[in-house]
């Protein structure tokens, strides 16, 4: 099934929303914005400004504007479930949310997905709205993963698929074979402050590595991951702060993770002088 009356966009922070609504209006659409943080930039599309808890004036909004599809993008922070005042619908949701949020965030996400959906929402990916972002196989510029970085790969793949059914590690970081972080509740962004704040012997540095860009951040569903609504994605920053964290490049699955502002990231990767790669079930070892 293709194409939709009118898409409502439930935007989190960052670029991804925006990108999205960009790309409906290329189409000649007028999608409607549900802003979750603010931004300005989404200021010039028709829009509410809601809070995760409203979930009924979420929904209401929707109906009004005639959406019949919706997507969710963006980074939205765990809430405080102690501190949120929700509204009549949010409230009764609201039980359901906190007993998924014990089994992870992932648990959260299908129950938000279930909802819409009986409510008659069909709903899409970003990559489905957006078809131009998902990153294909193979280097995104001229710089490549060495031999060794492709065993980070492997073994990187390996443990978000064994960690996975505990509803973490969407994101790791290896280092010649050694593990350097995994991603949890604090996000990818976090987890690379972290490399980047350890100390050389805990890094695993040998004599005369020090200064050389070694290791691999590697970003890959989990294993019954929910992808129209969770699927990895990587920007500018991402580029950054694993430069920062002293790493030869970054690993997403090929067909299976967002580039947001791929230019940029090309630029600001050949820049830092690392790589970007889209790997292959094969050459993750059948991921």
């Amino acid at each position: 099934m293709t194409g939709w009356r009118r898409l409502g966009i439930i935007a989190g922070g960052g670029t991804l929303p925006l990108r999205i609504a960009e790309a409906e209006k290329a189409k000649g659409q007028e999608p409607f914005v549900i802003r979750l943080s603010a931004d300005d930039a989404l200021g010039a599309f028709p829009g509410a400004d809601l809070s995760i808890a409203e979930f009924g004036a979420i929904l209401k909004r929707l109906k009004a504007e005639d959406c019949d599809a919706v997507c969710f993008a963006g980074q939205v922070q765990r809430p405080n479930f102690a501190k949120l005042r929700p509204d009549w619908r949010g409230a009764k949701l609201l039980p359901k949310v906190v007993s998924a949020a014990r089994k992870g965030d992932g648990a959260i996400l299908d129950v938000i997905v279930e909802t819409f959906e009986a409510e008659g929402f069909r709903v899409i990916g970003a990559e489905e709205a957006a078809g131009n972002l998902k990153i294909g196989a193979g280097p995104l510029t001229e710089q490549k993963p060495s031999t060794e970085d492709m065993a980070d790969i492997s073994k990187g793949v390996a443990l978000v698929e064994a960690l996975g059914p505990f509803d973490v590690a969407q994101g790791v970081v290896v280092r010649r074979g050694f593990v350097l972080a995994v991603e949890a509740a604090e996000g990818t962004d976090a987890m690379l402050d972290r490399c980047a704040a350890l100390p050389d012997d805990l890094k695993g540095f040998e004599p005369g590595q020090e200064g050389i860009k070694i290791g691999v951040l590697v970003k890959t569903p989990k294993p019954g991951q929910e992808l129209r609504v969770d699927l990895p994605t990587i920007g500018v920053r991402t580029v950054e702060k694993a430069a920062a964290a002293g790493l030869a490049g970054i690993a997403v699955g090929a067909g299976r993770a967002l580039i947001v502002d791929r230019a940029a990231v090309e630029d600001a990767a050949r820049n830092a002088g690392i790589f970007v790669y889209g790997f292959t079930p094969d050459e993750a070892g059948g991921a």
